[in-house]
């Protein structure tokens, strides 16, 4: 088959220019488009169609396909359409046929359109000659208008021109031997016709005009029900698309919730796995090292029994070793004291008779007692031993003068307080005297605490304790250069940044010398 290679209008207008067939074959992609082809390409097909046929091939996903589907609806796939030169399709073939069929149909088409080409020219030519003849008869007897009239109305009723064509030729044949009168009614006669003719026609015109006047009526009307109709299909169909979009969307947020509640409820079944593996493997564990666990359990068990038992023989041992020996200190009524060891069993006798040697001809005569609890031993105690009177294995005993009253005791007792608490403030004293001195800018004063004893034959540890004592002084003095810097007469606090460097000295070039 010889397909034409360009575009449908030039396609339409060489098949008019030629007066053939105008082919149109809409295939596609499936097998029976495949099958349709080829019995176009069959041999006999392309004879059959060499002449008078102009064809065309349009696939169905073109735009060109869509342009003929808007003129002539494309119902299936394959199409092969014939189309006279009218613009009626001269026959359709839907779906496949072979290629002797093809033929068959070819033939058909075309003695289709040769009767139709011969039967146009023969109606052309019989018009041509009615319309010829009734305009030459009245030519001469109306105006151009009335004559155009009468041309249409006697095209459009050709039955009642034999009448009148009798008419006037008997009128012709009988002219030559007509007398006068005859001749004046036979003129009454065509005016009288020609009046009638002029009336027919007008009431034509008018009743033409009339039914022209309603088919516009008619059209305007049917227009408007369809602008209408349209407009009704058009909010129904916004409508329907709404109504779409609103179920998408609903159907969506649906499909979402479930895609969340489902994989919530996937967590939450992960996670009570994981919670449940996580058990068994502990159980497992636990069960695996009970034994273990138990054994190590019992051992330590058995260590801190030991621990505690040789703690507890240690504690014994130490308790009577503290217990055997009684640690007493003696306190003087000047504030000094002396300390000496004795056995529990020890009467209290043998510790008066030790400080009677040490203190000498100062107190000839004292007694013992104690200030907590409050206790003055009688000559009954002193043949006691030191654990019955609870003086072991440490205790302080205060030397009472004969003939003194009791509140010398007391206060001796608060003196020992007052000593007692001026050792534990003693720092703070020294810290306030040295911030008054950096305030006043005084030179500090020299302050010296000698502790006099009265008594030179005292004990050795005593005289050890007010050594120990002096000792701690001296530090707290010395150490007071350590928190201060001195620089002239200003004194400034150290901090951790001071270091050697500040001591350090420097040369002419920049260098330290240390």
């Amino acid at each position: 088959m010889l397909w034409f290679q360009g575009a449908i209008p030039a396609a339409i207008a060489a098949a008019k220019q030629s007066g053939a067939v105008f082919v149109v074959f809409v295939a596609g992609d499936d097998e029976q488009s495949i099958q349709m082809a080829e019995s176009w390409e069959d041999e006999k097909v392309t004879e059959a169609s060499s002449d008078s046929f102009v064809a065309i091939k349009i696939d169905t996903k073109s735009e060109a396909c869509l342009q003929f589907s808007q003129i002539y609806p494309v119902v299936c796939v394959p199409s092969s359409f014939f189309i006279g030169d009218s613009g009626i399709p001269l026959e359709v073939i839907a779906g496949s046929i072979t290629a002797e069929e093809l033929v068959n149909r070819i033939h058909k088409v075309r003695q289709m359109h040769t009767l139709k080409s011969e039967a146009s020219i023969g109606i052309g030519s019989q018009s041509a000659n009615l319309v010829s003849n009734p305009c030459s008869s009245f030519e001469h007897n109306n105006t151009s208008e009335n004559s155009q009239a009468r041309n249409v109305e006697l095209c459009e009723t050709p039955s009642t021109s034999p009448d009148t064509q009798s008419s006037f030729s008997i009128g012709g044949e009988n002219s030559g031997h007509t007398s006068p009168t005859q001749e004046a009614n036979d003129c009454s006669d065509e005016r009288v016709m020609s009046h009638q003719a002029e009336e027919d026609l007008t009431v034509k015109v008018e009743r033409l005009t009339k039914k022209l006047e309603e088919r516009r009526e008619e059209k305007r009307k049917e227009e408007e029900q369809k602008e209408i109709k349209k407009e009704i299909d058009r909010r129904k169909t916004g409508k329907e698309m709404l109504d779409y979009k609103r179920k998408q969307e609903e159907e969506l947020t649906k499909r979402m919730l479930e895609e969340r509640n489902r994989e919530k409820a996937e967590d939450k079944a992960a996670r009570e796995r994981i919670k449940q593996q996580i058990a068994l493997d502990r159980a497992e564990r636990a069960a695996r090292f009970a034994k273990t666990k138990e054994e190590v359990e019992a051992a330590k068990a058995a260590a801190l029994l030991a621990k505690q038992a040789e703690m507890e023989a240690k504690k014994e041992s130490s308790s009577r070793e503290r217990s055997a020996i009684a640690r007493i200190q003696f306190r003087l009524p000047d504030g000094s004291s002396f300390t000496n060891q004795f056995p529990s069993d020890a009467p209290l006798e043998e510790a008066r008779q030790f400080a009677a040697q040490m203190v000498g001809n100062t107190y000839s005569n004292f007694s013992l007692a104690t200030m907590f609890p409050r206790r003055e031993f009688t000559k009954e105690d002193y043949r006691k031993k030191l654990s019955e009177l609870e003086l072991a294995p440490s205790a302080s005993v205060v030397l009472l003068p004969a003939g003194r009253p009791a509140t010398s005791v007391v206060q001796s007792s608060s003196g020992e307080l007052w000593k007692f608490l001026g050792t534990v403030l003693y720092p703070f004293f020294a810290i306030w005297r040295l911030i008054s001195n950096f305030l006043f800018t005084s030179p500090p004063p020299s302050q010296t605490s000698i502790r006099s004893t009265p008594l030179e034959h005292t004990n050795p540890t005593a005289s050890g304790s007010s050594e120990n004592r002096e000792g701690v002084r001296k530090r707290v003095l010395e150490k007071r250069g350590e928190d201060f810097k001195k620089e002239g007469k200003i004194y400034r606090l150290r901090t951790q940044d001071d270091g050697e460097d500040e001591n350090n000295t420097w040369n002419g070039n920049s260098t330290q010398q240390m």
